[in-house]
């Protein structure tokens, strides 16, 4: 999935607030607290803890089929 402007606004918004998001990747949705963005080997990835467990998530942009924010 390539994202919209409006969908990269809303993740860069969201790590710098440290507010939560919805993926959807394969079937699964995941709802994190966005970190970071880096880069490796060309593709883009989303470092990012889930709000209960604390656990560190690395979700790669062009794995992911839906991104929305929660409210």
């Amino acid at each position: 999935m390539q994202l919209t402007t409006s969908q990269y606004d809303l993740l860069e918004r969201a790590i710098v607030d440290g507010s939560r998001i919805t993926i959807m990747r394969r079937g699964t949705e995941y709802v994190v607290i966005p970190e970071r963005l880096r880069l490796d080997g060309g593709r883009e990835i989303v470092i990012a803890r889930h709000p209960s467990t604390g656990h560190r998530l690395e979700l790669i942009l062009d794995e992911i089929d839906a991104l929305e924010g929660v409210r």
